[in-house]
């Protein structure tokens, strides 16, 4: 029984005056209160509990706004130099990449465009990432064009400036826009249930291979724009050797004017490019070697004719500004929820590793719920409308005067800008000797998740290099290192035993490198038991022998007493 001190006595007075209030006991004597008193009681204790002060406001703002926590610190002097020039940089090329990627979503060049323009200027105002410019991405537009084929594919013989080639192309439209809107309310979900969490899962063995293996999906695909050739787009497991068979069989057939513009251009994109990553230290810069290629091809193949001449396809008409806004093919969300649900999670992996591989090398953090938010508004808004602040106006340019230029574009030298945009993406290779010899297990998991994405496809690959890198996790945490520490000479440090730690007499302590649980209590028992040299057989009899023990003493001492 415990003692009924003063102290035990006056709270519990204080308890049994709360629990006798009238907010506790409505049937007691103190609680008068009419209905309505009641309810104005409760309405005022709601109204406190969900008040905002100020701070807590601004607070709010601050982190659902980023762009209010960096503008009044933004050093205008020094800083806007480098941005113009940077936002100069990207801007140049978002024009050529958007319009490439566009063709492996299987619309129409403008749209990466407006993909380029909208999200650029949204991340400025919500983004955490110092070093990211959002807009197409070559994996995505890849996922996102193998929906538009499956649902809307076009007659190979159809021709494009047909009436129904432009029936055929609203409804792609439609398609892509539905994949994007519907994305945006998937990361909806993701945002209000705070899942930021899984960016943890997602290892930098992971990405990299993810984004190596997806380079081969999106080189293999643009094979048949580089030779002339229109084959049918293979999507599911074993796409790339599908493509790629086919692409075999038709080489044949092959445009050898697009296959000579398609030469001409790799002879000049890679070898600029080679310049640009090893001098980058050196150029102010970069060499804008995409837009100088697009606009000379354009010319080419504007004052020789060969559209005409050699059957070169070519992007055609662009309109100048803005699409009016316009609804989803809402129809379609039946068919793609299963795509999407695929899209969105490559879209949040994609958009968060690189942002934390930044953040990483430059020391600033970020916030993986809050890409939730910039890709809800950017993939809703795009849904609607199917679309560095300097970035923006650039594109903005284009989409206003300069697009309708680029009707001569030659298809091939896009897929061209695709295929070398991917170069860094291939030279990931390089990192696996060091990979081996800092953790096999973490070359495994590279070598699984970009096996598993090339042999069957980018959504399943992903997920099965996300499963195979937890169950590493759980291996490590089984087989963990156990071993006998000892002290240092001449010092408090205990360390593993060798020649100079040595061993207390008569103790041992042992040290377990992970924690102990049910997946690895046998592990750590027979370490133990190795360790110390306690087996079963020799615990058990070692208690027989002090029963005996004990046994002949209770003897001894019964034989003294008789």
């Amino acid at each position: 029984q415990i003692p009924a001190t003063p102290a035990i006595n006056e709270g519990l007075g204080t308890c049994l005056e709360q629990f006798n209030s009238e907010d506790y006991l409505p049937c007691s004597p103190k609680n008068t209160l009419g209905q309505d008193e009641r309810r104005e009681r409760l309405r005022d204790r709601l109204a406190q509990r969900c008040s905002c002060s100020q701070v807590d406001c601004l607070h709010l703002l601050k982190k659902r706004l980023p762009v209010c926590s960096w503008l009044p610190k933004y050093k205008l002097k020094k800083w806007l130099l480098g941005d113009i020039i940077a936002g100069l940089t990207v801007g140049i090329v978002h024009i050529p990449q958007g319009m490439a990627f566009a063709l492996l979503t299987s619309v129409a060049p403008v749209y990466g465009l407006y993909t380029s323009f909208f999200p650029v200027v949204l991340y400025m105002l919500f983004g955490t990432g110092h070093h990211v410019s959002t807009g197409t991405f070559a994996v995505l537009s890849l996922m996102t064009g193998s929906v538009v084929e499956r649902l809307v594919p076009i007659p190979l013989a159809l021709n494009s400036s047909s009436p129904e080639a432009a029936e055929f192309e609203a409804q792609r439209i439609g398609v892509a826009s539905a994949v994007a809107f519907l994305s945006g309310i998937m990361m909806l979900c993701m945002c209000g249930l705070q899942l930021g969490f899984l960016s943890t899962y997602l290892s930098e063995p992971i990405v990299k291979a993810f984004t190596s293996a997806a380079a081969f999906h999106v080189t293999v695909s643009q094979l048949q724009s580089m030779l002339g050739l229109r084959l049918p787009r293979y999507a599911g497991a074993f796409s790339l050797f599908k493509t790629l068979a086919s692409v075999m069989e038709n080489v044949p057939h092959t445009n050898l004017a697009e296959l000579v513009i398609s030469l001409l251009c790799l002879a000049v994109l890679v070898p600029v490019k080679e310049v640009n990553s090893r001098f980058r230290e050196r150029l102010r810069t970069p060499i804008p070697v995409e837009i100088i290629t697009v606009i000379i091809a354009t010319g080419i193949t504007y004052a020789f004719s060969l559209d005409s001449k050699y059957d070169i396809q070519i992007v055609g008409h662009i309109p100048a500004g803005f699409p009016e806004p316009r609804l989803p093919a809402l129809e379609t969300v039946p068919e793609i929820a299963g795509d999407t649900v695929a899209i969105t999670l490559v879209a949040y992996a994609v958009s968060v590793s690189l942002a934390m591989i930044y953040a990483d090398k430059h020391r600033y953090s970020i916030d993986p719920n809050q890409v939730d938010t910039i890709l809800i508004i950017s993939n809703v808004f795009l849904g609607l409308t199917l679309a560095g602040l300097f970035t923006s106006l650039v594109v903005l340019i284009v989409l206003l005067l300069i697009g309708p230029l680029f009707y001569f574009l030659p298809k091939a030298v896009l897929a061209c800008i695709n295929v070398t945009s991917l170069r860094q993406m291939f030279l990931l290779f390089q990192d696996l000797p060091d990979l081996w010899r800092i953790s096999k297990i973490d070359f495994m998991v590279w070598l699984v998740t970009w096996l598993s994405v090339v042999v069957l496809n980018v959504d399943l690959g992903l997920a099965i290099g996300v499963v195979f890198s937890m169950m590493t996790v759980i291996c490590r945490t089984q087989r963990a290192n156990c071993s006998v520490l000892g002290r240092a000479a001449n010092t408090e440090i205990y360390r593993s035993i060798n020649n100079h730690n040595k061993v207390i007499p008569g103790v041992k302590i042992l040290t377990y490198n992970g924690p102990i649980y049910y997946g690895n209590r046998s592990f750590f028992k027979a370490d133990m038991v190795q360790l110390l040299g306690l087996t079963p057989e020799r615990i058990r009899s070692r208690e027989k022998a002090l029963k005996a023990i004990e046994k002949r003493e209770r003897e001894a001492i019964s034989s003294v007493v008789r």
